[in-house]
């Protein structure tokens, strides 16, 4: 269980250093092209959760961060043996979640700043991409665990 604690913090480090790093090279608003037309980096802050919804509300996100977050830790140490693609998914999950808390309680908002160019989407951030991985590889589990105790 080491390893994917270890991941978790991993990922969680990455994320605040790099919201550290545009926190002090960028001011609220700023946008730098990285790749023409394709990413920005600009900084933000972002006081709801995915597509902003919920603006305002830490109280709720504290809550359901904490319970996800207990049940990521639970759902890890029960099920440690089985698939990679459980455990890494459960990891990065926890990573996510753990990494935007960071910015809740201490900032009360979360600091996005990648900003794709070529689509109208959301500004996110690295705890952002660990908690959509996550997801997708639990989700990705689930359906080959069901195909499996299904025989197909």
């Amino acid at each position: 269980m080491i390893i994917y604690l270890v991941l978790s913090l991993a990922v969680i480090l990455a994320d605040q250093l790099f919201k550290a790093w545009i926190v002090a090279n960028f001011n609220l608003g700023d946008s730098h092209q990285v790749l023409p037309h394709v990413l920005s980096l600009t900084y933000i802050r972002n006081t709801g959760g995915a597509f902003s919804l919920f603006a305002g509300q830490q109280l709720f996100f504290i809550v359901i961060t904490v319970a996800a977050v207990g049940g990521g830790i639970y759902y890890l140490a029960r099920h440690r043996q089985e698939s990679k693609w459980l455990t890494i998914g459960l990891s990065l999950f926890l990573a996510g979640a753990v990494g935007n808390f960071i910015d809740r309680i201490r900032l009360q908002y979360v600091v996005d700043m990648f900003q794709l160019d070529f689509i109208n989407f959301p500004i996110f951030n690295i705890a952002d991409m660990a908690l959509v991985i996550g997801v997708a590889m639990i989700f990705i589990y689930i359906l080959l665990d069901e195909r499996e105790k299904n025989g197909k």
